[in-house]
Parts: structure tokens; sequence; C-alpha cells
């Protein structure tokens, strides 16, 4: 089954939830109910990466993030720390971290790979061509699913070179980084290529504006067909902003390319709404599995009659 990757965002800016789990008790207890609805892994994050965002320095992410760490550790969960600072992973995972999660896959922070690599955790490496702050400037791909895998495998090799074997490695093609619109649609299509290259997969679609073109653009496409009754369809209607859409809508369209990545065969996915992924992928893996409804109640009467599942 997928892992479903539960975001807990301790910052004042994040593009979705931003400063609703500032506080570390707040931080800890949002945490802890995404575990109970389902995610096997916990990944916090002290520094947002939305487009535009200004950097935060170590020893304030560390401020933020670690009382975080050590209170999900404490409880039982497992911890990834979403970092670009070498420093912050190395203090994350001696609080019980076992995943640094780098969006810029190692290459923000020289001292990321060797220092991931003498703690023996696992270390996500997303695809990344530079800071939030311009990374659409070098949206530019000649074969986008060509270049990407080139360079996750190119970020593979450097970990090696570091001491991190591949089975310590997990590999994201950066959905929303780096990317427009289409092109994080042409990343999707090239999950089979980066599975191939060995690693793990996570993949991060959650409430990310690329999903919230597309709402958008079937919301105004109905909305101008269905007009006045007997007029035409309007191509001059006001179109949708997208800034308005709640997270409900973007949570199901999360959950829809969860679902497709995951039958991609990635190994996890990172989502905001953990509930909603984990119903999708159940429903998904039903259908995959091919049990027919008629079986399940069976077996649920079954298990009645024999007082319970053992």
């Amino acid at each position: 089954m997928t892992v479903i990757m539960g975001i807990v965002n301790v910052t004042p800016d994040s593009f979705s939830d931003g400063g609703r789990y500032l506080d570390s008790d707040a931080a800890i207890a949002h945490g802890l109910a995404l575990r109970a609805a389902g995610a096997g892994v916990l990944d916090v994050g002290g520094e947002s990466t939305r487009p535009g965002a200004e950097p935060v320095d170590a020893a304030l992410e560390q401020e933020r993030i670690l009382p975080v760490v050590a209170g999900l550790v404490a409880a039982g969960a497992v911890v990834s720390i979403d970092t670009m600072h070498a420093s912050t992973a190395l203090a994350a995972v001696a609080a019980g971290a076992s995943i640094v999660n780098d969006v810029s896959g190692g290459l923000a922070d020289p001292d990321m790979l060797p220092a991931v690599a003498s703690t023996g955790a696992d270390i996500v490496l997303q695809h990344w061509r530079g800071p939030s702050t311009d990374m659409y400037a070098r949206a530019g791909y000649a074969d986008l699913a060509a270049e990407l895998t080139g360079e996750l495998e190119a970020r593979l090799r450097a970990a090696a070179t570091a001491g991190i074997s591949p089975d310590r490695v997990i590999l994201d093609p950066g959905i929303g980084f780096g990317k427009r619109g289409a092109q994080n649609w042409q990343a999707l299509r090239a999950l089979d290529r980066v599975i191939a290259l060995g690693p793990r997969v996570l993949v991060g679609t959650s409430r990310k504006r690329f999903l919230a073109e597309v709402l958008t653009d079937a919301e105004a496409t109905a909305t101008a067909a269905a007009g006045a009754p007997g007029d035409a369809p309007s191509a001059d209607a006001a179109p949708v902003d997208a800034a308005r859409l709640d997270a409900a809508r973007l949570d199901l369209a999360t959950a829809v390319t969860s679902v497709l990545a995951a039958q991609a065969g990635v190994w996890a996915v990172r989502v905001h709404d953990v509930a909603a992924t984990r119903d999708s992928l159940a429903v998904a893996h039903a259908w995959n599995a091919g049990v027919p409804a008629e079986t399940t109640d069976a077996r649920a009467r079954t298990a009645d009659a024999r007082g319970g599942m053992r």
C-alpha cells in the first residue's frame, strides 16, 4: 500500500495553512491527528517553500521544528524533516527524525549530503532548479522528462559519492518547483522514468497551483456553457479566481492525483488531507484487487457469525 506522508507546517507563511500550527503544541496535535487518520510519515517543516517565500535561517527554523519533532517521535510517529539546512537536518535526526526531506536535492547547502550520510537517515532528493524567489525563471525545458530524470540521476550519483546508498534515497520529481502549469503534468506523466532510476519515489501535489488552474478552467467552462437558457456558450465569461478555491476542492484534486501516482508505482504521496487520500487510495486498491462487494459482504457476515476477525 502506498505510504501517506502528512504535512505539518510550523510556519507563518506556507501557501495553504501558514500560521495555523506555528505553536508547537498545536503542531504536535495536528501531526498526531494526521497519524490517526492514516499518515505513515509526518513531514515537519519550519520554512515555507512556496513561490516567492523569503528564506528562513537555520536557527529560527530549528526553534520552530525541534520541539515538534521531539513531541511526535515521543508519541511513536515516524518523522521526516523538511529542510534545506544541514545543521537543521542533523538536529532533527538527533531529536528522532528518520528522514530528511530536502527540496533542493542537496544543492542549497553543500554540507547536506555529507551530513545525512553521517547519520544513517534516509533522504528525499527533490528535483530543484533554484530558490523559491526565482524558481519560475528556470522553468525552461527542451525535453522535460529527459531533463528531469537526468538531473535526478545526477543527485543520486552525488548522494552515492557522499556515502548515501540508493536504498536510503527517495526521489521526488518536484511538482510545482521550477515548473509551470502544464509542465507539472508532463513531470507526472514521466513518473515511470523516475521510478526506473531505482530508488523509492515520493510525489507531492497537495493543494498546488497547477491543480487550481485545472479546477478554475473546468469551472469557467461549465459557467460559460450554462449561460442563460437558450444562450450559446460565451468565450468572454469572467475567469474564475484560483486563489478563492477552498481547500476541500483542492484536496479532492490532490486525492485524484495521489491515486494516479500510486497506480504508477510511487512509494509515497505527500498531502495535507490525509483522510481524503487514505479513502481514495483504499477505493482504488479495492478496484484494482477486483474484490466484489458481495465477497466483502460475505466476509463481514462470516466475521460476525464467528464473533469477529482474529
